[in-house]
């Protein structure tokens, strides 16, 4: 691997959430990587500003902060508090220096349904969060999930679902996020890529690989890059014919890698981000 090969590259704080943040900033040091997504938990457990002060000394960009959303409860005190927390996460954000803060929508409500309402009620807090996002200078990239996930954790399915959201506002307001592993099925993604493109809506583009079995709960199923079905160079084209030229995230919840050495699997993750998203591939050389 080379400066060149690793410049796009960002590693998610989650794939090797083993790693303290202290300890990630000096293995990205050491390997060269410039760039760091990072989860709200443990940013909050060292101290917002703190962090702040860590990444910037260690000359990383924090590429998105993961997650704002949960936007579906009827409950008025329910939402108060979710718009309450969503407005503490874009200061996060603004304070990390990250211009992404990436939104998992939220499931139904306990006993709900309707998923039209569900998603209403996300558009109607977005129109409260993104103004405030704005004036900080941090955008909302909605996350579409796989659709296992609609009735727990997001009713944003597709990229068309996120996009049909996320038009209702200005583009410097409210995006999408792209993720391999929840879009990789579904044969409008690319399409949709190109609207989102066209639009200025892809704030950000994230790897993961879908390995099977699933483990139970589906959470922990996100396989290590060239280890299932997706074609990485494939959706990296895409999203670059679409227009996107940021940064790109790897991001894995997967009990296997957490179980190892987190110097070693960043190692291990770099590697396979070069191989099956930059290099091309071996026989097309031959």
């Amino acid at each position: 691997m080379n400066d060149q090969e690793l410049s796009r590259f960002s590693i998610n704080q989650m794939t090797v959430k083993q790693l303290s943040l202290p300890e990630l900033a000096e293995a990205c040091r050491e390997l060269g990587v410039g760039g760091v997504g990072l989860w709200r938990e443990p940013v909050r457990a060292y101290g917002v500003q703190a962090a702040a002060r860590l990444v910037r000394n260690a000359g990383l960009t924090v590429t998105t902060l993961c997650r704002g959303g949960f936007l579906t409860a009827i409950d008025p005190v329910e939402r108060a508090g979710a718009l309450d927390d969503n407005r503490a996460a874009i200061d996060e954000a603004a304070t990390l220096g990250t211009d992404t803060l990436v939104l998992v929508s939220g499931g139904l409500p306990a006993g709900g349904k309707d998923l039209h309402g569900a998603r209403e009620r996300i558009a109607d807090a977005l129109a409260v969060l993104g103004p405030y996002a704005a004036e900080r200078g941090v955008r909302l990239a909605i996350e579409p999930l796989h659709p296992m996930y609609a009735a727990d954790r997001c009713v944003v399915s597709t990229l068309a679902q996120a996009l049909d959201l996320a038009e209702r506002f200005p583009a410097d307001q409210v995006g999408v996020t792209v993720d391999t592993y929840h879009i990789w099925w579904d044969d409008r993604a690319p399409e949709q890529l190109a609207r989102a493109g066209a639009g200025g809506r892809i704030h950000t583009f994230q790897l993961a690989d879908w390995t099977t079995p699933l483990p139970a709960g589906v959470l922990n199923g996100r396989g290590q890059i060239g280890d299932g079905a997706i074609d990485m160079r494939q959706w990296k084209g895409y999203v670059e014919a679409a227009g996107y030229t940021g940064p790109i995230e790897v991001e894995l919840f997967n009990e296997g890698l957490w179980a190892r050495d987190g110097r070693e699997v960043l190692a291990e993750t770099a590697e396979r981000f070069v191989e099956h998203a930059i290099r091309p591939p071996a026989s097309a050389g031959r």
